[in-house]
């Protein structure tokens, strides 16, 4: 598979993903209250795994993924 054909697929996924996530939140039985409640959890527990996630690689990776706040990180 090329890469422009790779991209293409993963784009197609991801906006099938939000597609999906769109129709499941109009349909759901559940009030809005409810639907919003239970973003919000998902959210902060995937927050908190992203954040678990970097402090790993920042302690695999040692001192090179210090940023001392310089106007251009690229």
């Amino acid at each position: 598979m090329s890469r422009k054909s790779e991209q293409a697929a993963f784009l197609a996924f991801l906006a099938g993903a939000v597609v999906a996530a769109g129709a499941a939140l109009l349909f759901t039985p559940k009030t809005g209250r409810e639907v919003r409640e239970k973003l919000g959890e998902a959210k902060d527990g995937a927050l908190e795994k992203i954040k678990q996630k970097v402090a790993g690689a920042k302690k695999t990776k040692g001192d090179s993924l210090d940023y001392d706040g310089g106007d251009c990180w690229i």
